[in-house]
């Protein structure tokens, strides 16, 4: 788990990014999964858009999404989601 401290530092890392991954009337996959698990593993913080043609709600896709990819839920702002974990490979990121 993050701590406050550690999410406000990735809030801010993220702050400039543009979503990479876009959930929309297809849902959640196993293939958007095994693609977020990946970009995670290269970049270790991401942002992922929710479109409004998406059926369930930002919550829920977060929530999804984060457990799928066993990853941090940093921040969920507007339809946005940040998602934050820890690279095996190449460590990028160090927490505070």
């Amino acid at each position: 788990m993050l701590t406050g401290k550690q999410k406000r530092f990735l809030r801010s890392k993220a702050h400039h990014f543009n979503p990479i991954f876009q959930v929309g009337k297809g849902g959640i996959n196993e293939n958007l999964i095994k693609q977020l698990d990946d970009a995670l593993e290269a970049r270790e913080l991401l942002k992922v858009s929710v479109l409004q043609s998406c059926e369930e709600d930002r919550d829920t896709v977060a929530a999804s999404l984060s457990k799928g990819a066993r990853a941090e839920l940093v921040q969920i702002i507007g339809n946005t989601i940040v998602l934050y974990k820890e690279s095996r490979e190449n460590r990028q990121i160090k927490l505070p």
